[in-house]
């Protein structure tokens, strides 16, 4: 798997039915170009389980730095 391949220490999601990226409100728009697509997305979430920031991933490239900068900021008080 792509998590274990890369040595990622925690889980990833692979949303095969759609049915997260409906509820997270997500989801491509019928008339979008590429609507079988997913959309880049990363939800960083808190260690309580909420949503702490959304990001739609534009530069791929810069998008890991972006997200482990924050990482500091969701640690319990």
């Amino acid at each position: 798997m792509f998590a274990e391949e890369n040595d990622f220490p925690y889980s990833l999601l692979c949303d095969v039915d759609r049915t997260v990226g409906r509820a997270y409100g997500i989801e491509r728009p019928s008339d979008d170009p590429f609507p079988d697509y997913p959309r880049r997305v990363t939800f960083l979430i808190d260690p309580e389980g909420n949503v702490a920031k959304v990001y739609e991933v534009t530069e791929a490239g810069a998008h890991p730095d972006e997200v482990l900068a924050d990482l500091p900021g969701l640690t319990r008080a």
